[in-house]
């Protein structure tokens, strides 16, 4: 069998999980599972020089998750996530996910919202990168790279739904319809979500001198919302060299905040005394509503001359909008305002060459446009471009040794040129696997951080643009052993990745102000704190990650794993008294030091009867915020049940559950930096049914 080109050069630090089928009299059939992230090349991933973490259907199925951040976090313990008014915030391998490429079905998902433009019940598999992965990726792959595989090329005729429904007015609805006739085939997904804002506790807490003041507030802890994802996919197979696809999707989402939620503001008044007075002001807490919308499509043609030789020419265009939906007041008409507006197109064309039976070459072209616009940043009209030209050769050294190595040269029109390497060596034998990596990463600062302009009223804060960022940069190097048996899965893990001319905002010294007109005629008017995102931040992130999978007779399987991971930030401050900047060193905002997971499944099957049962806990260290400081740690148990009952030519699948089993709860008060917004102990049940032809 001829080698099958690796996707990227980067090893997971994530668990190993390997697909399992239904269990039949005690006994699991392993599958060694085929990722195809990257090029689109297939490869199994026990034998590839890239280790990559699938999670399947089946999975997300057992865990009962209703969004990818939460499928995630439960499954790997790599991935924490935090959320809050604003939205959820992953952090992969120690840092945030602005440092994660999230794809679909190999397509780069642009603007806010990357997690939720999928539904859970249309996807296949989830592979996941970690490392540096730029040299195949290009910008933003620095911490790892997330690619969602959706249900869409089924090739054969069904229909789905699936409903699950919670406590909070939770509720999700799926529908998935594909088709196939001939050498046409296609698939079209319909997700509805929503949830009602909730609050575990209803206080704001208050300094008064020596003791504290509680205050009512209507401010939820969680953001209530609705959204819709529509999807549609097309493929024709003109005959065995020739293919097309084209692919679109469409998504809104709308925050349900609380109108008439209002929040006090503290103010305090000296006495003839000197004693200070305080007194409190209830103030409206909202205004509007937040409205994102996306829309994207896409078309691929691939093209096989010969069983040597597979090329694929990609064009697609993600388009993202975030609105402020203001409602009417008694002074003012309803209206909206964008906040951002981008625009994301690329064009791929990919090679992958069998030049020996030993060494096999994938290279390829990439352009790259962006655009921006922000009512709110003042940014009228900007853009970017990029093109970059890649190639990575993986030579099969012997029998049981690989090497890989890829450049790719990128030239962007605001920061020049640049390379990133990869190389990497594989060894591999009766199940052991051993992997050594070196990877560079590149992130180019975005389009807001080149041009917004934004001001803070209440804080006289302005923040000027900077059109002179540098390009971000690391360095992630990476070994790990796993092994491989009928019985088990077991993999060690160890990384260091060091990150550069990381973009920050870097307060502006009043020497600096009065050399400059325009900087001092903002301070004269009024703005006493003038900043500006500048290269001024560097991390170091040093991680290991444990992970052991059994199965079990009778059925069974159990799969835990850990993760460590230290991080250290670097940044210069600005000390207000001497006017100096100044080192000062923290862990990595919203990074966790310990995370732990564990899983139990259970399968049986009589006839057409299925029964699975899976048990889910996870649980993570205290979390820093640069902001906050440290959340306290947290830890959460899901049980849940799914019953199947095969027909002839459906499928019907009742389920049922207890999430947050042990009923744990942050119930800090309001404005705290959360370890979880979780409601509480929740009782949920769901019903699929899937129709066959």
């Amino acid at each position: 069998m001829n080698k099958i080109t690796a996707s990227g050069l980067i090893v997971s630090l994530l668990p190993l999980q390997a697909n399992a089928n239904e269990s039949v009299e005690g006994e699991t059939q392993i599958l060694n599972p085929v990722v195809v992230t990257g090029t689109g090349t297939s490869h199994y991933a026990e034998k590839s020089p890239v280790s990559v973490s699938v999670l399947d259907a089946e999975e997300l199925k057992h865990i009962g998750a209703t969004n990818l951040q939460d499928a995630l976090q439960q499954l790997t313990t790599s991935i924490t996530s935090q959320t809050n008014g604003m939205g959820t915030f992953i952090n992969f391998n120690g840092i945030s996910d602005n440092y994660v490429l999230i794809l679909v079905n190999g397509q780069r998902v642009s603007g806010d919202d990357r997690w939720n433009r999928t539904s859970i019940d249309n996807i296949q598999r989830i592979e996941v990168f970690s490392g540096a992965a730029s040299s195949l990726y290009g910008s933003d792959a620095v911490a790892g790279v997330i690619n969602i595989i959706t249900k869409d090329d089924l090739q054969k005729t069904q229909a789905s739904s699936y409903t699950k429904v919670l406590s909070h007015q939770r509720f999700n609805q799926d529908l998935n319809v594909s088709y196939k006739a001939k050498k046409f085939s296609g698939s079209t997904s319909f997700n509805h979500r929503q949830a009602d804002n909730w609050q575990n506790n209803h206080y704001q807490e208050f300094d008064e001198g020596s003791q504290k003041v509680l205050k009512l507030t209507g401010r939820p802890m969680s953001t209530g919302f609705k959204s819709e994802n529509i999807g549609q996919y097309l493929k024709w197979q003109f005959n065995d060299k020739w293919n097309l696809s084209l692919r679109g999707n469409y998504y809104d989402y709308r925050t349900t905040r609380p109108k008439n939620a209002t929040y006090y503001i503290q103010k305090s008044t000296k006495d003839s005394t000197g004693t200070k007075l305080y007194n409190y002001t209830a103030k409206k807490a909202y205004t509007y509503d937040l409205h994102h919308q996306s829309y994207d499509y896409g078309a691929r043609v691939e093209w096989k001359p010969t069983d040597k030789i597979q090329w694929e020419l990609d064009a697609h265009c993600d388009n993202f909008s975030s609105k402020y939906d203001y409602w009417q007041t008694e002074t003012e008409e309803a209206k909206e305002e964008t906040r951002k507006r981008t625009r994301f197109v690329t064009e791929n064309l990919r090679g992958t060459i069998q030049l020996t039976q030993r060494n096999q070459l994938t290279t390829g072209l990439e352009f790259v446009q962006e655009h921006l616009e922000s009512e709110t940043d003042n940014i009228a009209s900007e853009n970017a471009g990029s093109s970059s030209v890649f190639v990575q050769d993986e030579v099969q050294a012997t029998r049981w040794l690989d090497a890989l190595a890829g450049l790719r040269y990128t030239y962007n029109s605001n920061f020049g040129s640049n390379l990133t390497p990869n190389i990497g060596l594989f060894a591999h034998h009766k199940g052991i696997q051993f992997r050594a990596s070196y990877a560079a990463g590149y992130k180019t600062p975005t389009l807001s951080q080149l041009y917004a302009t934004d001001q803070a009223k209440t804080a006289a804060r302005y923040t000027i643009n900077n059109p002179d960022l540098k390009p971000e940069k690391s360095d992630f190097w990476n070994i790990s052993l796993a092994y491989s048996h009928k019985r088990l899965k077991a993999s060690a893990t160890a990384f260091i990745n060091k990150i550069r001319d990381m973009v920050n905002y870097r307060t502006i010294a009043q020497a600096e102000i009065d050399n400059s007109i325009q900087l001092t005629s903002l301070y004269n008017e009024g703005w006493t704190t003038i900043r500006q995102r500048s290269n001024i931040d560097q991390a170091e992130i040093r991680g290991a990650n444990l992970s052991l999978k059994f199965f079990l007779p009778a059925g069974f399987i159990v799969g835990g794993s850990y993760t460590f991971t230290d991080t250290e930030a670097e940044t210069l401050t600005l000390n207000t008294a001497t006017q100096a900047y100044e080192a000062s060193r923290t862990p990595v905002d919203k990074s966790v030091k310990n995370a732990g997971q564990l899983n139990v499944t259970w399968g049986k099957k009589w006839d057409r009867y299925t029964l699975n049962i899976c048990l889910n806990g996870y649980a993570q260290d205290k979390r820093y915020s640069t902001t906050y400081g440290y959340a306290p740690g947290y830890g959460q148990w899901d049980i849940g049940a799914r019953y199947s009952v095969r027909y002839d030519h459906f499928t019907l699948e009742p389920g049922i559950g207890i999430e947050n089993l042990f009923d744990k709860r942050d119930c800090s008060f309001w404005n705290s930096n959360y370890s979880t917004i979780n409601p509480g102990r929740s009782l949920f049940v769901s019903l699929a049914l899937k129709f066959n032809e």
